[in-house]
Order: structure tokens, then sequence, then C-alpha cells
């Protein structure tokens, strides 16, 4: 059984939106309580986490953002932007939430555990470099994957984001990079508007950046399909030496704000295909933290099914049925358009 630690901190809970917003505490419980009530929780390797640091934030955030983010400390209600917002805590919350992904890859890379799973909230992957957006603060997978290139030694890092929703923030801040390949698979078009078929990279990072933006209504076989024909093949050419989740559960079949068809089975059959992509590739070195998921009376069965996954207690079939696939224009237009740097 993987040596599996679950990250989570009061803060998190205590990081609060106005009322009915759809980035609320509830999420968070939800998914404490079926883990603790499964027996799950017990199963896991508890480890020591800090907040991130201002230098470690400003690896990937300016200087001046950071700060602007620290004077909301301690003030009851700060609107950043159309909807995002901090509370008291909400700064102290977002480095607790960086922090917890640093020390989970460092405790990864030493061999104390095998694989994390991070529950921040405020969430990360639409946090700019210069601000906040949809509901994050601080880029939480930027930030690790900075670390781990900064002061890990590590050259090659690979971030996977299936939220339902383009992680605008992560793909700019890596946009003219070949250190990091920035892979999204999200409903398009749809909020916050980027990640088309028009955005490759720059500079050092063209084609490092792969975005594969679907209509809505897709499923567990489609998501699968374009893991195997167009994830596969470009991370068996890169051959990252860590992976990194943006494990956003807003695809899930009777999400609030997303529109495709994912079921917990689905995203348990994800786990397992991107756990088998890091034992081939980068010997295990994989770690996934929460992005979005607005679902409260079901985020508890979908983390339930991936964490039974990360612990080995059942291996589901990666496999996928092209018969009951829709996506194979998508797919196709993707190889086509990212032929030229890789190969399909």
């Amino acid at each position: 059984m993987k040596r599996l630690s679950i990250v989570s901190n009061d803060l998190f809970l205590a990081h609060q939106n106005p009322p009915g917003h759809p980035e609320c505490p509830e999420r968070l419980t939800s998914i404490l309580g079926a883990l603790e009530s499964s027996g799950l929780m017990e199963k896991t390797v508890p480890i020591d986490t800090r907040p991130a640091t201002e230098e470690e934030i400003t690896l990937v955030h300016s200087k001046p953002y950071f700060d602007m983010v620290k004077s909301t400390s301690g003030k009851e209600f700060s609107q950043l932007d159309a909807d995002t917002s901090t509370c008291e805590v909400s700064f102290d919350a977002a480095l607790a939430g960086s922090g917890g992904l640093i020390c989970s890859v460092n405790d990864i890379l030493s061999g104390k555990i095998d694989t994390a799973f991070v529950l921040p909230r405020p969430p990360g992957h639409h946090a700019e470099h210069d601000r906040a957006m949809g509901f994050c603060l601080f880029n939480h997978v930027a930030v690790a994957g900075a670390h781990l290139l900064a002061n890990c030694g590590l050259e090659r890092v690979l971030i996977i984001d299936w939220d339902v929703h383009h992680g605008n923030g992560t793909q700019h801040i890596f946009y003219d990079s070949s250190s990091v390949l920035f892979f999204s698979v999200h409903q398009f078009p749809f909020y916050p508007g980027t990640g088309s078929l028009k955005e490759l990279g720059y500079k050092d990072g063209l084609g490092y950046t792969v975005n594969v933006p679907c209509p809505a209504m897709l499923g567990d076989e489609d998501y699968l399909r374009i893991f195997a024909e167009i994830l596969e093949p470009v991370v068996e050419q890169y051959s990252p030496e860590f992976i990194l989740i943006s494990a956003g559960f807003d695809a899930y079949q009777v999400d609030p704000l997303g529109g495709m068809l994912v079921t917990s089975e689905g995203f348990a059959r994800l786990t397992r295909f991107v756990m088998r992509l890091a034992e081939r590739h980068c010997r295990g070195n994989i770690a996934f933290l929460l992005e979005g998921g607005y679902n409260t009376a079901e985020m508890g069965l979908i983390m339930k099914s991936v964490i039974e996954e990360i612990l080995d207690l059942k291996v589901s079939d990666t496999g996928f049925n092209p018969k009951r696939t829709t996506c194979e224009h998508t797919v196709s237009e993707i190889r086509r358009i990212y032929s030229k740097y890789w190969n399909f």
C-alpha cells in the first residue's frame, strides 16, 4: 500500500467567502468526513508542514502582489476581483496551501512518503503572476513546480490540470519555459476564456503548453482517450522528473459549475493513469492538489474513489472503448497542431 499523506489544515476550513459562494468550507468537510468515516484517513501517513515563505511565493508571484495579499490579513473582507475575496485568515490559508505542497514534494523526494494529496482552500490554478483570479490567491502548483526547479535540482516538471476550467495562471507563469510542461484538458469555450489551440507556449516554451479544449458533455471514456492518445505520447518524449496534478473535480457529471460527465470512477481511472506515468518516467514522483469541484454533497464520494486508487486498494482499468467516445475530432485536431513539437 502506498504511503500517502493527506494534507489539510484548520486554516483551509477557516477561509471564508461571502454567503452562497460556491468555493465554501463544505467542499472540504465533505471530503474529510468521507475519508474519516470510510477508514481511509487512518491508512494515510501524517507529515509536518509549514507555511510557504515570501521567497517561495515570489518564485512565481510579484513582490507587489504578495504584499497586496498580505495587506488583507486580519481584515474582515477584501474584494480582489469579481469573484475572489479574502477574510481575516485567507492570506495565511493560502501560504499554508503552497507550503503544504512544498513540504509534500520534499518528503516524496526524500523517500519519507510515496505521494500526497493536498486539500487547500483557497485553490490556486487561476492565480496569475500579479493578480488574484477565480477564487485563487497564490498558485500552489506553480509555486511547487518552481521550487522543484530552483531548490531541488530538477530540470523537467510536468503539471497536469484536469479541472473543468483552464488553468490560466499556471499556463502564463511557465509560458516561455521548457522546464515545465503544462497539460490542460478543459471545457471550452468556458471560464476563464483561455486555453485555446492558439496558445502553445512562447520562445523556449513553444510546444510545452499543451491545451486540450473540449466541448461540454465529455465523459470518462473521452478523458481516457485524450490521456492515452495525447498526454501519454508527449510524456514519453518529455520524460518528466516530477508530476504535479491540479486535480479539480468540477468535470464531475453533476457539478453545478461544469458541463462534463466524468464519474467518480472516471476520476479514479485518471488517477491510475497518471500514477502509471509517474512510475514509468519519474520513479513514482507525483503529488496531487485539489483545485475546483463544487458539488458539496458528492465531493466526498469522488475523493473516496480517488484515494482508494492512490492507496492501491483498487486498481482501475485505464483503457477506453473508442465506440463510447465523441472526442475523435478534438484528438485529431490537437495531434495535427502539436505534431510540430511532438511525435504522435
